[in-house]
């Protein structure tokens, strides 16, 4: 059973539903005697109002519907003309049912008025071939859904939810507040900040998931408070946090000079000093941006501040030997800059997701990109992007496409009554796993048989007595429409079945074939459904969640050693800059089947695994291919010794992540190795030797936190690899990475 909250939710909706359905239907058919106008005026709330999930308050549902009319009626339209041949309205199905479905990409709302919009031209395409009514027909679609949009606005309205800005205001505060020491949260309550921010917990209608500047501008700054969140979690763990906040700030009570701003020689540590203020200044800031909506003006400020950040660094690392500092200090000046960068692309996302304005070039450009692109180039960008056999919104789109199609074409060249409902059964049955369709359609034809039968009873009962079919039509709505969602699909389908019985009867003449015609379309439809499903991607999103990780993690190897070869080329600068657009798109894909994945039920924990490490370990690819190079790229050449052994971990690191893909995808690894996997790294081993071999540069040790960092992530994903990934060929020897991650390479299926 659903909570108090949602079954609120659904009476509400089955009451103003019922209500948009009957205001038209009983005006036309008993008022002005005209069955078309009242059949539209019926099925346009029912479409858009009870079968389609538009999310949102009841100002955004009404929004979305009314923005949905005039595409509706031009598919009524589409659909009145194509209904001349079976041919043609076969064809017209396969292109309106891909581009609806494929619409998905555009966010949830666009997904969620869909199915409805499928619905108005599957309607209007069966016979009989009418286009003298074509405008009885559009003005009853306009009816129905003004009338459906005004009571979403003034009848029990569904309240709003809180938006993704308060959420990520609220997220955004609390790292503020732990880099300032204001308060002390736990590892655990830093990464349940950011846990809030996931997509998955966001309210459908809130989430910035459309291709404009504003949304996209949005979706990263997520990413980007969540990555924060983090950092802050490990420094916590680790005590390096207590100590960046303690010399970096000076908060340190009772502890004398070590108290205010002293490294661990003695000597202030000016840098962090200076850098660490200016972090939690902008955190504040954009707090009170995400909070009043309007975008602070100006340049991005951090860069200046980072700047200043690493000259000092690298005075103080290339000055007389007494004054260098220790490499612990070193350690976490490189951590605060990390977490400063951080906080930079939050800052700069926030500001374009506020602004939603075409922007002068910011660095760096290969994740900002779309700032300053023009609003079609990132629709083509988005459609191109996804019109791919890998993006699961195109396998869904064609797989409901080729359903509905193929439905078309058995209930046209069987000439089926109502042959609609077999088309109906089809949209509102199939899921994207054909297990799950499987489970819908047992259920679905069991409630259908059991509604056809007291359908029938009732024609057979009632006979040719309108005025008692009227009596029962709306009471039979109001209970039907709350009763279905909150008993199961059964009675849903059951009980649908005896309200279009009793609206047809009204309609035209009716005996008890109605129901037979009923049932008789129902189980066509869920057929075709079922087979579409047996033949079309039939495992949904758990196939290709694993793809496109393992290409995503493909991917990832070859920014790391390139970001690594541009630190320690020679001469410095020489080397070029690794693309990151492949990644980029991979990493798109990734979360796309990844959030269906999450939405598709009947995996157990145990079967999954940690796909959410996956891509958060790329985007920490992606940023430190970015942040590196940018302020750490050297000006004279970095020792040859140290070097070559950040080039050896950056290789291990390429490895294990290979490895990890061929996990994934299925593969067999193709480097043997000796050791075993160890969920957490072994102390005193990592991507480079704990202590430099010479002079402790600045660029040097931000390249080792970084490869560190990424080497405890991979480690923490080849360990939370499920059995059913790593035991199909157990004892498979692999290579450690880069002292993080070596253990077995136990490919999956």
């Amino acid at each position: 059973m659903t909570g108090g909250a949602e079954r609120t939710r659904i009476l509400h909706r089955a009451v103003r539903v019922t209500l948009a359905a009957s205001a038209g239907f009983y005006t036309f058919v008993y008022g002005l005697d005209e069955p078309v106008l009242a059949l539209y005026s019926l099925f346009a709330p029912i479409s858009l109002g009870l079968l389609s999930p538009i999310p949102g308050s009841g100002r955004q549902r009404a929004e979305v519907m009314l923005k949905a009319l005039p595409v509706g009626l031009l598919l009524v339209a589409l659909g009145t003309v194509l209904a001349v041949r079976t041919w043609a309205a076969v064809l017209g199905m396969l292109v309106v049912g891909f581009l609806l479905a494929f619409a998905a990409i555009a966010g949830p709302r666009p997904a969620g008025a869909a199915p409805g919009l499928q619905l108005f031209y599957i309607l209007a395409c069966f016979p009989p071939y009418e286009p003298q009514t074509l405008w009885l027909r559009l003005a009853g679609l306009t009816f129905g859904v003004v009338v459906l949009a005004l009571c979403e606005l003034l009848l029990l309205p569904q309240p709003p939810t809180t938006t993704y800005r308060t959420i990520l205001a609220d997220a955004l505060a609390t790292a503020g507040d732990t880099i300032a020491g204001r308060g002390d949260r736990s590892p655990q309550a830093l990464r349940e900040t950011g846990a809030r921010l996931r997509l998955s917990n966001i309210p459908p209608a809130e989430r910035p998931a459309g291709p404009g500047r504003a949304a996209r501008g949005l979706a990263q700054a997520g990413s980007a408070a969540r990555r924060l969140l983090e950092q802050l979690a490990h420094l916590t763990e680790t005590g390096e946090f207590r100590e960046l906040v303690r010399y970096g700030a000076g908060g340190g009570e009772g502890d004398g000079e070590r108290g205010r701003g002293r490294n661990d020689m003695g000597r202030p540590d000016t840098a962090s000093g200076s850098l660490l203020p200016q972090v939690v200044s902008l955190c504040d800031a954009t707090v009170a941006s995400l909070r009043t909506g309007r975008a602070v003006p100006g340049p991005q400020r951090m860069d200046k501040a980072i700047d200043h950040f690493q000259q000092i660094r690298l005075r103080q690392a290339t000055g007389a030997a007494g004054e260098v500092p220790p490499v612990a200090v070193l350690r976490r000046q490189a951590a605060l800059l990390a977490v400063a960068e951080s906080a930079r692309i939050l800052e700069i996302s926030v500001r374009v997701g506020l602004g939603g304005r075409r922007t002068p070039p910011i660095e760096p450009r290969e994740l900002f990109w779309y700032t300053g692109a023009a609003t079609p180039r990132l629709w083509v960008r988005r459609i191109t992007g996804n019109m791919t056999l890998r993006s699961v919104q195109f396998q869904n789109a064609v797989r409901i496409a080729v359903a509905l199609a193929a439905a078309r074409l058995v209930a046209g060249s069987l000439d089926l009554t109502h042959g609609f409902w077999v088309l109906l059964a089809v949209l509102t049955l199939s899921r994207t796993t054909v297990v799950e369709t499987w489970k819908a359609i047992r259920w679905a034809v069991t409630g259908n048989l059991v509604g056809a039968v007291a359908a029938g009873a009732l024609l057979i009962g009632l006979g040719r007595h309108t005025e008692a079919y009227a009596a029962i039509l709306a009471p039979a709505m109001l209970i039907a429409f709350a009763l279905g969602p909150l008993l199961g699909l059964a009675w849903a389908q059951g009980l649908f079945t005896l309200v279009v019985a009793t609206a047809f009867a009204q309609i035209a003449p009716a005996s008890w074939r109605l129901a037979e015609a009923r049932i008789v379309d129902v189980v066509t439809g869920s057929a075709i459904g079922l087979l579409c499903a047996m033949l079309a991607w039939p495992a949904g999103a758990r196939t290709e969640v694993r793809r496109t990780m393992a290409g995503l993690l493909r991917e990832c190897g070859p920014l790391i050693k390139g970001t690594v070869e541009m630190l320690a080329a020679v001469p410095p600068g020489s080397a070029p800059a690794p693309p990151t657009l492949p990644a980029l798109h991979r990493l798109r894909l990734a979360e796309s089947a990844y959030a269906q994945f999450r939405s598709e039920p009947g995996s157990s924990a145990t079967a999954r695994a940690d796909w959410h490490a996956v891509l958060i370990t790329a985007h920490h690819v992606l940023l430190g291919a970015q942040w590196l190079p940018r302020f750490d790229l050297p000006t004279t050449a970095l020792p040859p010794e140290d070097t070559e052994r950040a080039r050896a971990g950056a290789n291990t690191l390429v490895e294990t992540t290979d490895r990890l893909a061929a996990l994934c995808g299925g593969d067999r690894p193709q480097r043997p190795g000796t050791e075993q996997v160890s969920s957490q790294p072994r102390p005193g081993t990592g991507a480079m030797s704990p202590e430099p071999t010479g002079r402790a540069l600045p660029a040097l040790v931000d390249l080792d936190l970084w490869l560190r960092s990424l080497a405890c992530q991979l480690a923490r994903i080849e360990a939370g690899l499920p059995e059913a990934l790593r035991g199909a060929v157990r004892g498979t020897p692999a290579t450690g990475t880069a002292g993080s991650v070596s253990g077995p390479a136990d490919p999956g299926r």
